[in-house]
């Protein structure tokens, strides 16, 4: 009886890694959805600017004076309204706090496995959601950004990198691909989450949109709480030696793909790491830098032009608010690009590498942000927004192409407890790049500087930090041997992420069917995620 209670206790909980070691009858393709599942409901975090006005108009008869209001008064007034930039911090706190929580937990995800930590993803995405709506009701500042800033931060962390290294076991022969599908749905998060939070504050208000965000944030994060729940329980890991089925791992034929393992401990102190960071802060740094201006820098470059006036008049108001829906029609089209450039990109790089990527991003890049001042000056908005959509698809790709590259220079084994480590400059960069890009255009308005001519030099600010990216990329070389992992340690480190059950029948493991599993999974995504392609769409289309 007491060897019968011992096996019991042994034996793995529901949330274990062990517990999700793929069997014979399960199919890869069914991790993709999975993984989508969990990046589409953290890609709203892109499309948190729809509560800001309204959460800045919560009280009808807010009390003058708090203008003049100190920030400990504001946390825990219940009488003060509060500012845009107040409520926006929320949305600086859950991106720098995304980069610390996904290096903080990066090593554990590993050994947890994505079950484990997609499900507390959900708990604390979802749950800041619903704390950040509570606060709201109860007009309590401090409690919106403890529920959606640092609780919610701490889910778009561990949510994020928990689909990473799995995927890349998942598809060894396209691992761009596979990473691309995921963290398409990041970028993707926000042209469905968006409309649905708008419709609810809509719904909830009747008609007042501030009246509504309280439940608004609530219904969803209870929402994303499901969702993404349903996500991590459909994630499956696959045993030590697994290949996909007639695929042979190629001979040693590229410089730049190790199959060799580093370890975390060792990965983050190569130089190799370090470059890597600066490549993507740069990038990041640069494409945020264009989203955070993309509507007003439209406007203010080409005014009237928008709406076919020919020269530089007193607009009306009616003028006015049809120049600024022309310009809300580009912040659709930065979302799709944004999303679908994450998997265009990520996928080009298996084939040609993502060192020669990182290249395109950056050479492309510059030569788009030197164009975008010329082609302000002879108002040619078409092709201004072309290279603005072309900017945003190489931002996103640069998101889902470096776990790939990540992988080819340090191994699969802790790819993504790596990745984790590596976003802190996402994390650098979203605090970094509005705050440079904003102080920037201040000190030209300050010096007297046309409206229509300040972007000029940030955009060429911008084209500079790419080239020092493109010069960071440049001298990536190969990890030193020094740093790769001995056999004892592999097996070790695979032996705590369980990989040796079912090894011995890696061979057969996960040869089910597509079936009608696969077809709903894929379905239940697609759906959602082609309909905010439509409503991108059609927002776009204001812009012709």
């Amino acid at each position: 009886m007491s060897e019968a209670l011992s096996q019991t206790m042994a034996a793995p909980g529901l949330l274990d890694r062990a517990r999700i070691v793929a069997g014979p009858r399960f199919n890869r393709w069914l991790v993709p959805p999975a993984a989508l599942a969990i990046h589409l409901c953290i890609g709203m975090a892109y499309g948190f600017s729809v509560f800001w006005l309204p959460m800045s108009k919560l009280l009808s008869g807010g009390d003058a004076t708090c203008q003049a209001a100190g920030l400990g008064t504001l946390m825990f007034s219940t009488t003060c309204n509060w500012s845009v930039p107040l409520v926006t911090s929320t949305f600086e706190m859950f991106i720098a706090v995304l980069g610390v929580s996904a290096a903080l937990w990066g090593g554990w995800l590993e050994h947890a496995g994505p079950r484990k930590a997609g499900f507390i993803a959900a708990l604390c995405w979802g749950g800041g959601m619903v704390l950040g709506g509570i606060g709201v009701s109860m007009h309590q500042l401090w409690l919106l950004w403890l529920g959606c800033g640092i609780i919610g931060g701490v889910g778009q962390g561990l949510g994020y990198i928990t689909p990473v290294s799995t995927l890349i076991k998942w598809f060894p022969d396209r691992r761009g691909m596979a990473t691309g599908m995921a963290i398409m749905g990041y970028g993707g998060g926000a042209m469905i989450g968006a409309p649905i939070a708008v419709a609810l504050m809509k719904h909830y208000g009747g008609g007042d949109a501030a009246a509504g965000v309280s439940a608004t944030l609530i219904t969803m994060g209870i929402l994303y709480v499901i969702v993404m729940s349903l996500g991590a329980f459909g994630m499956r890991v696959p045993p030590s030696g697994w290949k996909p089925e007639g695929w042979t791992e190629p001979a040693k034929s590229k410089a730049m793909v190790t199959d060799k393992h580093v370890h975390l401990d060792a990965a983050w102190k190569t130089p190799q790491f370090w470059l890597i960071w600066g490549v993507l802060f740069l990038n990041v740094t640069a494409g945020i830098g264009v989203i955070s201006m993309a509507s007003p820098m439209l406007q203010d470059v080409f005014g009237g032009h928008l709406i076919g006036l020919d020269t530089v008049t007193t607009l009306t108001t009616a003028q006015k608010a049809a120049i600024a829906a022309s310009a809300a029609g580009l912040v659709g089209l930065i979302s799709l690009f944004n999303s679908l450039g994450r998997f265009f990109w990520a996928s080009i790089s298996d084939h040609i590498g993502r060192k020669s990527t990182y290249f395109l991003f950056f050479i492309i890049g510059i030569l788009m942000y030197l164009s975008l001042p010329v082609l302000g000056h002879h108002a040619m908005a078409g092709a201004f927004v072309v290279a603005v959509c072309i900017i945003l698809s190489m931002y996103g790709g640069g998101f889902s192409t470096v776990p790939a590259y990540l992988a080819d220079i340090f191994g699969t084994q802790m790819v993504g407890a790596i990745h984790g480590r590596l976003l802190t400059a996402w994390s650098a960069a979203g605090i970094v790049g509005p705050f440079l890009i904003a102080h920037i255009r201040q000190a030209q308005i300050n010096a007297g500087v046309a409206h229509n001519l300040v972007y000029d030099g940030t955009l060429h600010i911008l084209a500079g930090l790419l080239l020092v990216g493109l010069i960071l990329n440049a001298l990536i070389r190969p990890v030193h041997e020094k740093h790769h992992m001995d056999e004892e340690r592999l097996a070790r480190e695979r032996s705590l992420q369980h990989e040796q059950q079912g090894a011995d029948s890696a061979h057969s493991a996960a040869r089910g069917s597509f079936g009608t599993l696969g077809l709903v999974s894929w379905l239940a995504i697609g759906i959602p995620f082609l309909i905010g392609v439509y409503i991108a769409l059609t927002k776009a289309a204001a812009l012709f």
